[in-house]
């Protein structure tokens, strides 16, 4: 029918190293420029110590980067109804077609996390906080990556966009946290959001690996067709994602503790301060 409307679809090989090479450098032009014109005019009035400033610069460059994939990815999921129709995840694996907004975003995603590898030079960062960084840089590039080569891209389409809105909401919130101390309800928000992601995660992952994937048809390794469907591959992706996310959880559990040792730290000067208060305020009645 000449009145329908064509798709295109794509499919991976060896020349995305040089579009995603491009796209990293894109990735550094534009992370100066935010840099620039954005953070350090932004800095210069707020006055922050060094390591409040280097904390207030990684969130604001990844706020940027986390709410423009959101909506992209958001977008992608409402037009292609991934959300609609579980079964996606696994039904006609592997998707080795693509539609071009799908390829794009996992070319950007790849390349940005990849430039963020040479900024940890060109940022300067502290030392202490670069086995850090590196840690999260490399847990992204290699999830990202695994579904975009093994044919997992609504599958990872689908757990990167709540996860892109709950780590916007943290790194969102730290910003308004630098600008003024009292604001931390965000915080909260982001720790209720937090759990209930690390859930969905799970969830789909344990239903596509274990029970979606392992029930398609004529499930066969093969490299040349794109089909990696094959126990040892399932059993390594689920562990990956639940090591993950077990990690993520742990590490959120440390970051909570401190915060409520340090939330009684504070709290227990100004009930010294207090008691002293009304000390005074019993004896004075007594010596009149």
């Amino acid at each position: 029918d000449d009145s329908s409307e064509q798709f295109h679809f794509y499919d991976y090989g060896p020349k995305d190293i040089a579009t995603i090479f491009f796209y990293m450098l894109v990735a550094i032009n534009l992370h100066a420029v935010i840099q620039e014109y954005v953070l350090d005019k932004i800095n210069r009035r707020l006055h922050l110590s060094k390591t409040k400033h280097s904390k207030f610069n990684e969130s604001g460059q990844l706020a940027f980067f986390y709410l423009f994939s959101f909506l992209w990815g958001a977008s992608i999921l409402n037009t292609e109804e991934f959300m609609m129709n579980p079964t996606s995840l696994w039904k006609d694996y592997p998707h080795s077609r693509m539609i071009f907004q799908v390829k794009f975003f996992y070319i950007c995603q790849i390349a940005y996390w990849l430039h963020a590898l040479p900024e940890l030079y060109f940022q300067k960062i502290r030392k202490e906080d670069i086995p850090r960084q590196l840690c999260y840089i490399c847990l992204y590039i290699a999830h990202i990556s695994g579904a975009y080569i093994l044919n997992l891209q609504h599958l990872g389409l689908i757990l990167m966009v709540p996860h892109y809105l709950v780590e916007l909401i943290f790194h969102a919130s730290r910003l308004f946290y630098f600008s003024d101390e009292n604001k931390q309800k965000g915080f909260t928000i982001w720790a209720l959001l937090f759990i209930m992601v690390r859930l969905l995660t799970l969830t789909l992952s344990v239903l596509t690996f274990g029970f979606g994937l392992a029930r398609v048809e004529n499930p066969g390794f093969s490299i040349a067709d794109g089909n990696f469907n094959v126990l040892p591959v399932r059993i390594g992706c689920l562990g990956a994602v639940c090591l993950t996310q077990a990690w993520m959880m742990w590490k959120f559990i440390n970051f909570q503790l401190k915060k409520w040792r340090e939330h009684v730290k504070n709290q227990i000067p100004k009930k010294k301060i207090t008691n002293t208060k009304n000390k005074r305020i019993k004896k004075e009645p007594n010596r009149g």
